[in-house]
Order: structure tokens, then sequence, then C-alpha cells
């Protein structure tokens, strides 16, 4: 699906190599040669219209694949756990570096902020990023 639209475009690549040679792109329809290497095989695979057939069907199955999976995928949200803690055990009059963890969430992207009485904290704020 592309931008939540009905749009699925299904791609076949075959490489050589490191090398992508020859492709099915759903969009076109058919085998195309990305390099000379391929050239045989897309003629020879666009003569077969059984496997042609079979290829610009397969677009069918992803999209329904796509409809099933999506509720457990795409729109799967789960909230960060987050606990914040300070770095070291000190009486409460002194300061002391707090370390806050986020993890268990879906999806991986997610923006940290400190704030302290209601004011966004900036200077001193280090991150480090996404650990997977």
């Amino acid at each position: 699906f592309f931008n939540g639209t009905e749009r699925v475009r299904y791609l076949e690549r075959y490489f050589y190599n490191q090398e992508e040679f020859v492709r099915f792109d759903s969009d076109v329809g058919e085998f195309r040669a990305v390099t000379e290497l391929g050239r045989p095989d897309a003629e020879y695979w666009n003569s077969q219209k059984d496997l042609l057939e079979r290829r610009r069907a397969v677009v069918d199955t992803c999209r329904y694949d796509y409809g099933v999976g999506e509720s457990f995928t795409v729109q799967r949200r789960v909230q960060p756990k987050v606990t914040v803690y300070p770095e070291k055990t000190q009486p409460l009059q002194h300061h002391n570096l707090l370390v806050c963890s986020v993890n268990g969430f879906y999806p991986g992207s997610i923006e940290v902020r400190w704030f302290r009485n209601g004011q966004e904290e900036k200077a001193g704020v280090v991150s480090t990023g996404l650990i997977q």
C-alpha cells in the first residue's frame, strides 16, 4: 500500500555479483533487462505468457496479504515504558545526573524531551539515540 491507498507494487529483482540485471515490476507488467546480462532472461520470460500472468497476479496476493497483516504490523502501536532514575544515589540537596530509559515501544521512532517546571530543558541534555 502506498500512503494509505490501496496501491500495491510488486517488484521481483535478480542480481549477479551484487548487480541487478533483470526485474519484474508490476507497474510495467513485464520483465525488463536492467543490464545486457538480463536481456536474454527478460526476453525468454516475457515470451512465457503463463509466467507473465502469474507474475501480474502476484500483486493481488500481496494486496490481500497486506490487508491480513496490517492490523498487527502497520497499525500496531505500543506505548513506551519510561523509567527516570538518578545516575548515582546522593542526598536530595546535591545535583545529580538523571537518566531516562525508554523501551518497549513500537513503531521505532520516538522523541524524548526533558522538562523542568513546565519548561523544556535543552542545555546539558545528551541522548544516545535509538539502541536496537
